[in-house]
């Protein structure tokens, strides 16, 4: 069993086919397809159900996943330990709201860039409904999320840098009561959502429409247009605040508070690149 296998299986998983993985790994197909042969023949079990172009894990490939995918992440930390006592080098890769990784994020990955320019940054998208499953596969290594006030995970070490408020904004060029009466929405699955369900529900007024949009941007953009009002983190509308295009209204939810969180899985090792992470952020708040 090769390691190169592994990873193979691992990606296929990830990325949905045989083609996809091949294009991220740069291989060619004809040696994706070997790997995964030569992988089954040793198991002695089929890990994929090929049907059309579609690949489906079967009940051996579930069962084995999570083997491979532990095998994969002793491998990195064997190679992140030969190199701990030096500066931090090699990948690290942060999951990020979108608020953050827009208004947040960019000046303190600048200063990590210029502190360990030797790490290889990416930043991935979180899924706020299965983040607890991005951090245990090792998808992601650490998560920067906005999320209700007190929150906690069992299964995640999570450290607070700091609170934050829901602001309920109106356009100022833009006051009506249509305007009153149009609510623009997060996602459904988005963490502050209920804290804007709550306030729509404190109104007791059911003529509230909801309009829910993909993304923080959009519905800023739909309110300066006067579309609606909205409840966003206070710093993602505060330049727009502050130039007089947005005014805040008192909210009807028990508590707008909100925190900024780190995230890890409880089993993760904490390489020299998360370390360095973890300790600016501390630093910078």
């Amino acid at each position: 069993m090769e390691l190169r296998q592994l990873i193979t299986f691992k990606t296929i998983v990830d990325v949905g086919g045989f083609k996809k993985a091949a294009e991220t790994l740069g291989y060619a197909q004809s040696s994706i397809t070997a790997h995964i042969k030569d992988l089954e023949k040793e198991l002695g079990h089929p890990l994929f159900d090929r049907m059309g172009k579609k690949v489906v894990l079967t009940q051996a490939g579930k069962n084995f996943l999570p083997y491979a995918t532990e095998i994969i992440q002793l491998y990195s930390k064997s190679k992140a330990a030969i190199h701990s006592s030096s500066e931090p080098a090699g990948p690290l890769t942060i999951g990020a709201s979108e608020s953050l990784m827009i208004y947040w994020l960019p000046t303190l990955i600048m200063t990590f860039r210029k502190k360990f320019p030797k790490v290889e940054l990416t930043l991935k998208s979180l899924q706020y409904d299965n983040l607890e499953g991005q951090l245990k596969r090792g998808d992601i290594d650490v998560a920067v999320l906005v999320e209700e006030n007190n929150w906690s995970h069992d299964e995640l070490i999570i450290h607070k840098i700091a609170e934050d408020k829901l602001s309920l904004v109106q356009p100022t060029d833009h006051c009506s009561s249509s305007t009153a009466e149009t609510m623009l929405v997060t996602e459904y699955a988005c963490s502050w959502r209920p804290i804007i369900d709550q306030h729509i529900k404190a109104i007791g007024n059911s003529s509230v429409t909801k309009v829910e949009l993909p993304s923080i941007e959009a519905i800023k953009q739909c309110v300066l247009c006067g579309l609606g009002n909205t409840m966003l983190p206070y710093f993602t509308i505060k330049e727009k605040l502050q130039e007089g295009k947005l005014v805040e209204m008192p909210s009807r939810s028990p508590s707008n508070t909100i925190g900024i969180y780190t995230a890890i899985h409880k089993n993760k090792w904490l390489s020299p690149n998360l370390q360095a992470f973890l300790e600016l952020i501390r630093e910078q708040f």
